[in-house]
């Protein structure tokens, strides 16, 4: 039976099949979990936060991406396969989802508009994959 990750890759489609890799992994999560500790430093920007928040949440499910055997393609996907990388719901993915968006705004118009409320909403929904991730078994290469 094909997954549903497989039903994405191919030519033109977002994702690539690629053997997971234990240190790429490891340094995914590395990245990704202090970005998201530094994220809730309230002594920080507002907008500095996000991009921390932001960047670790990528960090982390890409991490899950690449530990299912996929490379994506395209910046965005890696939120919206949560259902099938982590057994996220859209409670998760669609405020990752979101805030890739005004991201996308931020770097490519100069108008990053981020509020306590988003910010908050982006921490919880990135400690949530932290959790989900941190409860698998260790990734070895074989």
């Amino acid at each position: 039976m094909t997954s549903p990750l497989d039903n994405l890759c191919g030519q033109d489609r977002p994702l690539a099949s690629e053997p997971p890799d234990a240190q790429e992994y490891a340094g995914l999560m590395r990245s990704g979990l202090a970005r998201l500790q530094d994220a809730a430093h309230t002594d920080l920007s507002l907008e500095g936060r996000f991009d921390l928040a932001y960047n670790a949440a990528h960090a982390l499910c890409l991490a899950a991406l690449r530990r299912h055997g996929y490379r994506p393609r395209h910046r965005y996907i890696v939120f919206q396969v949560l259902p099938h990388t982590l057994k996220l719901g859209p409670e998760v993915w669609r405020v990752l989802d979101k805030c890739h968006h005004i991201r996308n705004v931020g770097e490519y118009e100069g108008d990053l508009s981020v509020d306590e409320r988003l910010v908050t909403d982006l921490i919880d929904s990135c400690q949530a994959v932290a959790d989900a991730i941190s409860a698998l078994p260790p990734l070895t290469n074989n």
